[in-house]
């Protein structure tokens, strides 16, 4: 076992010049000792590209011929770069000293270890625990995700609580590192997904094959997050409930896929209801035009669903209602959760 696997870290940009300039210089002064750092262009028009030639002469460059958006930008781009691991990267995190070790050396300890993420904390509040991530991210019965030291829309300060490596559900795309063999054999992100949630499917189709996601805290980035979609996005609202739905039916065992997706359904039509409630008209259209893309593509979607959970690596998938517990028993934080198995 090398102690220093090769490693590429590969940040997409799609018009994010200004995040390149403020946080780039960060990932090229990373300590890793076998590293390659590439940008992969997804057709920016704000001079990206030019300044990445100009101002850093040792980052590469794939140059992807026009935005295919988040999952396939990267599948686009990974199939053209060799490497041993993958460090997946948005361009608007902060890196810190020596974040690229410890995750690299804690995958290696154990060879069913698929992906990971270090602790992403919250740029604007670095006390805080970010959104997109936080300690690592989890799973309810009925598609919803939540995170250690976030749930809905409660985000945790990190006292560390959250301070010992873990295994959990999925690892946040933020920073996602990836061993490459699990890229190419799993075939990367669903392109269908266009973005949000792909991490989450792939750590899922992971799972099922009885692979392992991990969480290392002696890591730490620091996340802008909403940096192309903001969180009051239609367009975003959009892309996860669809994507939520897309997610079950691809990865759930077959025998509960139906009644599951029902019981989502009503799930869906309550939050319809709140955003109409709280005069977001356009979320509750957003929603709407979710569940009729997702049912106009069902057969497509039911045809990807996997047909064997014989091996499903089930650690971080929590077997209750995670909206029962956070808006009707009042549980905030992980740490309330009463089930967990």
């Amino acid at each position: 076992m090398s102690e220093f696997p090769s490693v590429a870290v590969v940040i997409l940009n799609w018009n994010g010049k200004d995040f390149l300039k403020k946080f780039l210089p960060g990932v090229v002064d990373s300590s890793y000792p076998n590293l390659r750092i590439i940008v992969a262009d997804n057709a920016s028009t704000d001079q990206s590209v030019g300044f990445i030639r100009s101002t850093f002469p040792t980052v590469e460059l794939v140059l992807n011929s026009t935005n295919e958006g988040f999952a396939a930008g990267y599948n686009t781009a990974l199939a053209q770069i060799q490497s041993e691991y993958f460090i997946l990267l948005n361009s608007d995190v902060e890196v810190t000293t020596g974040w690229i070790e410890p995750v690299i050396s804690l995958m290696q300890s154990d060879p069913l270890i698929a992906a990971a993420q270090p602790k992403i904390k919250s740029y604007h509040q670095k006390g805080k625990f970010e959104h997109a991530g936080a300690a690592g991210g989890y799973m309810d019965k009925y598609g919803y995700t939540f995170c250690r030291g976030r749930i809905f829309d409660t985000v945790e300060e990190d006292n560390g609580q959250y301070d010992s490596p873990s295994e959990i559900f999925w690892a946040s795309g933020a920073a996602f590192f990836i061993k490459s063999k699990f890229w190419n054999s799993t075939g990367g992100f669903d392109a269908d997904f266009y973005a949000h949630m792909e991490e989450i499917d792939l750590c899922w189709r992971l799972k099922n094959k009885g692979f392992k996601i991990v969480y290392c805290p002696e890591s730490t980035v620091y996340h802008i997050g909403g940096g192309t979609l903001q969180a009051e996005s239609p367009f975003k609202t959009y892309l996860n409930f669809r994507n939520n739905l897309v997610l079950l039916t691809k990865n759930l065992d077959p025998k509960e896929r139906f009644f599951i997706l029902f019981i989502r359904f009503w799930l869906d039509f309550i939050s319809v209801l709140k955003f109409v409630a709280d005069g977001k008209f356009q979320h509750a259209r957003a929603i709407s035009k979710a569940h009729y893309s997702f049912l106009n593509s069902i057969k497509k979607n039911w045809s990807k669903g996997t047909k064997d959970v014989s091996s499903f690596n089930r650690t971080g998938f929590y077997s209750g209602s995670i909206v029962w517990q956070y808006f009707a028993k009042g549980k905030k934080h992980f740490t309330d959760l009463m089930r967990y198995p």
